[in-house]
């Protein structure tokens, strides 16, 4: 039985390019960043040159990208020191944000007594904007935290306009960036935000590796401690594969932007066409259909299966060799089901089963054909 991989949003698979490139550093340039000698000279100097790089695709200072575990240390070291150093003692969110956020806030919200506000989420999976207007009315010092793209349903924030929003009521701005960072271009002179997270294994890069920005002169202090790399922002000898793994497949990204993002975006087109004409009673969770207001990596997807077979779903399309992610209460192994799709969708449809189908230029068509008549196949009986 072959296997087709679309949960591209939870990992995607490494491009051979950057698998040979981390390889040949793997293997010749092993020096310890730290060391003064000849070696470890060679791997700071491969270090600050992927930083620089990085950071022209963002048009920011090189000194202003520090390298991360991923996207949720990331995450971590903007939202606790923001709190801890910076002496914010509001944080403004949102209750569909990724758990690295909304953990962490929750935690901060009981060591330091800080206030959370909560924006309204639409029924589309957007934002209200005017809501987040009142919300930035205040005289507490506030951070706002909301990502770019929303990981499950895949709703694109207008980053320019909350971004701005912030800087005219001198709130600091995050965001977590893992869905959009290598999928879309952020000009960070254009959008003032403050601090921005990225993790390159969205992106076709290794796992493990990813970067924080933070704006010039902010004021952040490190959340790991033990030695002064990373400006003394993050410490922890630097992996310089992963490094310049992240580096390699972040140019790759946006080098072959436009060609990869209209395959992608073809392919979610298709599929989407395909499961309208092909299942009766298919609906597409919060604006994900639309590619003008949700990224062209993913759906979210609410199947028409009752309460009695919806559990098992996910688990069956696993069987017949398809990848994909659950999205709602009633999915194999989840007790709590999705606190995203439980901010948008009714009663009644959260007992269905809501799939995500993430895509990325390893997908093809005809992986597209047999998923749908799959899901045909298994609806049909489950639907009594």
């Amino acid at each position: 039985m072959s296997s087709i991989y679309l949960d591209n949003a939870a990992t995607t698979q490494v491009r051979d390019e950057v698998i040979d490139t981390m390889a040949s550093v793997l293997k010749s340039n092993y020096g310890n960043a730290s060391s003064t000698h000849g070696f470890g000279r060679s791997s700071k100097s491969i270090i600050e040159s992927c930083r620089k790089r990085i950071a022209s695709h963002f048009n920011v200072l090189a000194s202003e990208i520090v390298f991360t575990s991923g996207g949720t240390e990331a995450d971590n070291l903007v939202l606790q020191s923001a709190v801890k150093d910076l002496k914010v003692t509001h944080i403004v969110t949102s209750k569909i944000e990724h758990h690295a956020v909304l953990h962490t806030v929750e935690q901060l919200a009981l060591d330091y007594k800080i206030k959370v506000s909560y924006v309204t989420v639409l029924a589309d999976g957007t934002i209200d904007y005017l809501h987040l207007e009142t919300l930035l009315d205040s005289t507490e010092k506030t951070l706002v935290s909301l990502m770019h793209i929303n990981n499950e349903i895949g709703t694109i924030l207008d980053i320019q306009k909350v971004a701005d929003l912030c800087k005219s009521n001198n709130a600091l701005f995050h965001s977590d960036s893992v869905q959009s960072v290598g999928h879309y271009h952020l000009d960070l002179q254009t959008i003032p935000i403050d601090f921005l997270a990225a993790s390159a294994h969205k992106f076709h890069g290794p796992k493990g590796i990813g970067f924080v920005f933070i704006r010039k002169n902010s004021g952040l202090k490190p959340l790991i401690y033990g030695g002064m790399q990373e400006r003394g922002v993050r410490a922890g000898t630097e992996s310089i594969h992963d490094i310049v793994g992240l580096d390699a497949s972040l140019a790759l990204s946006y080098q072959n932007l436009e060609v990869e993002r209209t395959q992608v975006k073809a392919l979610k087109t298709y599929f989407v066409e395909k499961l309208k004409t092909t299942i009766d009673g298919v609906k597409f969770n919060g604006c994900c259909s639309d590619n003008n207001k949700s990224t062209y990596t993913l759906v979210n997807v609410c199947l028409p299966v009752s309460e009695v077979n919806a559990p098992m779903f996910l688990f069956q399309l696993d069987l017949k060799g398809i990848a994909c992610s659950k999205g709602s209460a009633c999915q194999s192994g989840s007790d709590k089901g999705s606190h995203v799709l439980s901010q948008i969708l009714s009663e009644a449809d959260l007992k269905k089963p809501s799939i995500r189908f993430s895509f990325s230029i390893y997908n093809t068509k005809e992986e597209i054909d047999t998923v749908v008549e799959t899901l045909k196949t298994l609806i049909n009986p489950a639907i009594s």
